[in-house]
């Protein structure tokens, strides 16, 4: 999988990977918080980690409830963590149909009502506003993954 981005990834190696696979429930939330924590509290400053595990929580949410909306609870979902020198970046797989998030986030953009305010848009919203760079593409394995990337403040 190629991606283009602004953190240059070819040029950066990657100082800690962490991978986690879970089943398609809503109680899995715990559990993956849990490994976020466990793996990334001694290595992200606090800002970064709260803002970036709030993102994953509703990526993670929204592909139990959207994008595995119709699958066994079985399906997996698989969670990656990269850290570089600079950027953190999560990314979660889903089995489901493909979204275009960049419409929908336009949508929203462009919506005279506040997205704050309709539960089911204030996943995006917060993923968008605590990463720098969020997308989610579609893989010829007919996976989808969410790419959400962050920069390591300095706090």
């Amino acid at each position: 999988m190629e991606l283009t981005n602004n953190y240059h990834i070819n040029e950066q190696e990657i100082e800690h990977l962490f991978r986690l696979r879970v089943g398609t429930e809503l109680q899995e939330l715990i559990p993956v918080l849990k490994w976020f924590e466990n793996s990334t509290e001694l290595i992200l400053p606090e800002t970064t980690l709260w803002q970036a595990k709030v993102a994953l929580a509703e990526g993670f949410t929204n592909t139990v409830r959207y994008a595995h909306e119709n699958l066994p609870k079985e399906t997996p979902i698989d969670l990656e963590i990269l850290i570089y020198s600079t950027y953190l970046e999560m990314k979660i797989w889903d089995r489901g149909k493909p979204f275009d998030l960049h419409k929908k986030l336009k949508e929203l953009k462009e919506s005279s009502e506040d997205p704050l305010q309709k539960e089911g848009d204030r996943g995006l919203i917060f993923m968008q506003g605590f990463t720098d760079e969020l997308d989610y593409i579609r893989l010829s394995n007919q996976q989808n993954c969410l790419i959400m990337r962050k920069k390591i403040s300095k706090n």
